[in-house]
């Protein structure tokens, strides 16, 4: 782990088993577990490349029931499961790791509990130095956004194309873009340097959420091709 850089210098990070690229779906609020099931296997069947369970409800053994439900799920797609906002609920129901956002814990504390293995992103909103210090804490990808307007979090602050390419030059982590990001416009994002894409209401408020899911997808294919 890096645990400083100068400027201009490269930071480097751990390196789990799994990478993050592609489509990075985040679950919807649903109190319908049966519901959010399906919604989930059907982003997984259409290319999703990870999930992340985020869920305000304070009912903490409904979380932890959905998260395990959504846990099966990815286990049986081969897809990693990252818990939104909740440390201990990761550990507890032994999810593949977490998200944390600016008051959801330290990020070295949550390395150090989750060991080398595990998944550990950290929101960054529209700031490079937050995506340092948090790579040379122990994140193994960063997430950077609203990339557009967001239906989700309206008020949130944008992260410009222009960011993107910048933290692709400074960090050897995993990018990821989130924030109004739809089958049209996500191109313009993954040509600035994002790995992935993180959606919500693309995703899962689309009348077909497997399609959608392919949707995404093709667009990294074609950056491959």
């Amino acid at each position: 782990m890096n645990h400083g850089a100068g400027a201009g210098e490269r930071v480097d990070a751990f390196r789990p088993g799994r990478s993050v690229a592609g489509l990075y779906a985040i679950t919807p609020e649903d109190a319908d577990t049966d519901r959010l099931e399906r919604r989930v296997q059907a982003a997984l069947a259409g290319g999703a490349s990870l999930v992340q369970y985020r869920s305000k409800s304070p009912d903490s053994a409904a979380r932890r029931a959905q998260g395990e439900r959504l846990l099966a799920v990815c286990r049986r797609a081969g897809a990693p499961l990252i818990v939104n906002d909740d440390l201990e609920l990761a550990l507890a129901i032994g999810a593949d790791g977490v998200h944390l956002g600016r008051d959801d814990g330290d990020v070295a504390v949550a390395r150090a509990r989750l060991g080398a293995d595990r998944l550990l992103g950290v929101s960054c909103y529209d700031r490079l130095d937050l995506a340092i210090a948090a790579v040379a804490a122990g994140a193994d990808h960063v997430a950077f956004g609203s990339a557009f307007a967001s239906l989700t979090k309206p008020e949130a602050v944008r992260a410009p194309p222009a960011l993107f390419a910048q933290a692709r030059a400074r960090l050897q982590v995993p990018i990821v873009a989130i924030g109004g990001i739809t089958p049209e416009n996500a191109h313009l994002i993954i040509e600035a340097g994002a790995d992935a894409v993180a959606v919500i209401t693309a995703l899962f408020d689309a009348q077909d959420v497997a399609a959608a899911a392919a949707a995404f997808r093709s667009l990294f294919q074609r950056r491959r091709s």
